[in-house]
């Protein structure tokens, strides 16, 4: 119970840090807050309106991840690196995929909505 307790403020220290500190981080969490609403209105269940946050909670993760990538790539060397480069490329491709992925949920559960 120890190490649960440990781990959990260790990442609210990463999170406090990448809000501070990022601002896409930023950008997404408040996307997520104004979601909030706006996705009890949309969710014709719970099913539904778990998948609209679940799905935006991804792409914060996913730029959580890419973050940390970038931050020891730039901790290795600052100087230019194909190799790092691509690492970095990589992580960008893996958040531009999960806001695809939070688009075509988004967009399915609007058209559930009002489409049909």
């Amino acid at each position: 119970m120890k190490r649960i307790w440990f781990a959990f403020f260790n990442s609210l220290k990463g999170l406090k840090w990448a809000l501070r500190n990022e601002a896409a981080v930023r950008e997404e969490m408040i996307l997520l807050f104004l979601a909030l609403p706006l996705a009890w209105w949309l969710a014709r269940d719970i099913l539904i309106f778990v998948a609209l946050i679940g799905v935006l909670l991804m792409l914060i993760a996913v730029e959580l991840l890419n973050t940390a990538i970038e931050k020891l790539a730039d901790h290795i060397t600052l100087d230019r690196h194909p190799q790092i480069g691509l690492v970095k490329d990589l992580g960008s491709a893996a958040v531009f995929a999960m806001l695809l992925l939070a688009a075509l949920v988004w967009g399915a559960a609007a058209w559930s909505r009002f489409g049909s």
